[in-house]
């Protein structure tokens, strides 16, 4: 099994959470073909099961502890 590795494609807010319909920042294929993302909460919670049955990991769950770019002073 690989973990963390590239993403073929960045995910985005727009790919959600299998489990809850969160937005996803784990992105797991399986050995049978298909994938499966998880937010990071399910992500924690199964990681343990993922990693079993998983030929590969995509974990952007760094995204999660990023700061935010600033918002630019503006005078008034």
């Amino acid at each position: 099994m690989n973990t963390a590795v590239a993403p073929s494609s960045p995910l985005t807010a727009a790919d959600r959470c299998d489990r809850c319909g969160a937005q996803a920042y784990l992105r797991v294929e399986l050995q049978s073909g298909g994938e499966l993302l998880f937010c990071a909460h399910h992500a924690r919670e199964h990681g343990d099961k993922l990693k079993e049955i998983a030929v590969a990991l995509v974990d952007e769950t760094d995204k999660l502890h990023d700061k935010p770019a600033s918002a630019p002073n503006v005078e008034r």
